[in-house]
């Protein structure tokens, strides 16, 4: 598991100046390099000596062979159209990149296999293997008989239970749930959890059944075990489409936010999850964010598990479809630990994150703050590292996010140049993968616009 701390320990490139990132000494906002890590370095090195008046391109780039391929592209059918245009459905294109998330593949019941606790028999011998994570202090013991009081079930007893069968069970979960003893509470939310984690038809039985204003809530209570059981309840019953509906109508998504910033880290990651499939409603989208969802989720990127930082990464790029959540994440301060994953995912440390944060990036960079603040926090750095040293996928997120910040911005085009981007740029158009190829000379043509036509673009 990497966190944000250890790419610090490794690394002096990534900026550390927004409200949920770690405070750093250093007042720079710009990525930090270290010297001699890629050729891309020595060449950005070479152009810093050149002649740069104000933001705009120098003529003389890079060697002879850059300067074919740039010639070739110039030669080409120039383009008329926005940067954006040059394919009319690029919001289908950025999606069929962002497939990457794999929404409900890394969204399943008990996404971090929290359950499986429950769903086998306890050995007698080593009863401390059911709660792995347990708090420091022990639950009470449960003191009630009969259902409630066993631990846990067998997996393939409940499976071949018909939901007709269990609903006298269902029956007495839900009526546990607003007992007076938070034991009784616990145990019964735990029940309901596992019988929803697999079985659509169970999580249909659970929720007619008025589980779901029973659960909520436990969102609330103190006890950190009712709690994650409540919240991963109410995260299986949400797989069901029909139950999305029922359980906004019914209030949880002020109470799931509650969860994610006060939780374990097993409520939080699965509140998250809940909030993602809460959104998969439409209309949801600007609800969650609007009750402040975005800033625990930041605070769930920077400070959380490997599955914690994939699951926030997963929900945040879900709510920022929408305009408003787009500027909130960038208020919320998710650039800075966007870039440094990506930093981090160059140095090969972060399973997969680095190309989910490129996404997310992606998206942000919709919204004229979200330029803004990649720009500040040294993104354009981070990003043409990922275009010479990236995955065949992570190349493709980052030649997009570059077009999305240099297509209209001759400074931003500069800062490019500088960077070193025009080789990489150059390979990838001749080596990518269609749709990488077909960005890197987009935006390889911009670069060799005439200076005065390019300064009409963008102050």
């Amino acid at each position: 598991m990497v966190s944000l701390e250890d790419s610090h320990s490794t690394s002096s490139r990534f900026p550390t100046t927004r409200p949920f990132y770690s405070p750093s000494s250093s007042p720079s906002p710009k990525t930090h390099r270290s010297m001699g890590r890629s050729m891309r370095t020595i060449r950005s090195n070479l152009y810093h000596t050149r002649s740069f008046p104000g933001d705009h391109l120098s003529e003389n780039l890079t060697d002879s062979a850059v300067d074919f391929r740039l010639d070739q592209l110039a030669a080409a059918q120039p383009s008329h159209h926005s940067p954006y245009s040059d394919n009319n459905n690029d919001d289908d294109y950025f999606l069929d990149l962002s497939q990457t998330f794999s929404d409900y593949s890394a969204c399943s019941s008990d996404i971090s296999g929290e359950l499986q606790r429950l769903a086998t028999i306890p050995n007698p011998e080593n009863e401390s293997d059911l709660y792995p994570e347990q708090p420091e202090s022990e639950p009470e013991p449960e003191p009630c008989l009969g259902f409630l009081q066993r631990e846990s079930f067998s997996t393939e007893i409940i499976e071949s239970i018909s939901p007709e069968d269990l609903q006298p069970t269902v029956k007495i979960c839900i009526d546990a749930l607003r007992s007076s003893s938070t034991a009784v509470k616990r145990s019964a939310a735990a029940k309901l959890r596992l019988l929803a984690k697999n079985r659509s038809d169970n999580r249909v039985l659970i929720a007619e059944s008025g589980a779901v204003p029973a659960l909520i809530p436990l969102l609330r209570c103190a006890d950190p075990w009712a709690q994650e059981h409540a919240v991963t309840a109410l995260l299986n019953l949400s797989l069901h489409e029909a139950n999305r509906g029922l359980i906004t109508n019914a209030g949880a998504i002020k109470s799931l936010i509650y969860v994610l910033k006060t939780g374990t880290e097993t409520s939080k990651q699965n509140a998250a999850c809940a909030l993602l499939s809460l959104s998969l409603l439409e209309e949801n989208k600007v609800t969650i964010g609007a009750c402040g969802a975005i800033p625990p989720l930041v605070g769930l990127l920077i400070h959380g598990s490997c599955r914690g930082k994939k699951d926030a990464l997963t929900t945040l790029y879900k709510l920022c479809s929408v305009r408003v959540n787009k500027e909130r994440a960038v208020r919320a301060g998710a650039v800075g630990p966007l870039v440094g994953m990506v930093v981090a995912g160059e140095e090969g440390g972060n399973n997969g994150v680095g190309e989910k944060a490129m996404v997310v990036l992606s998206s942000l960079a919709g919204v004229e703050e979200g330029k803004a603040a990649i720009v500040e926090e040294g993104g354009i750095a981070a990003l043409v590292e990922a275009v010479e040293d990236g995955s065949s996928k992570g190349k493709e997120f980052a030649v997009l996010t570059l077009l999305m910040l240099c297509g209209e911005s001759v400074r931003n085009r500069g800062l490019l140049v500088r960077e070193g981007g025009i080789p990489p740029l150059v390979a990838l158009s001749q080596t990518g993968t269609a749709k990488a190829k077909h960005k890197a000379e987009t935006l390889l043509r911009y670069l060799r616009e005439p200076r005065q036509e390019a300064s009409t673009s963008s102050p």
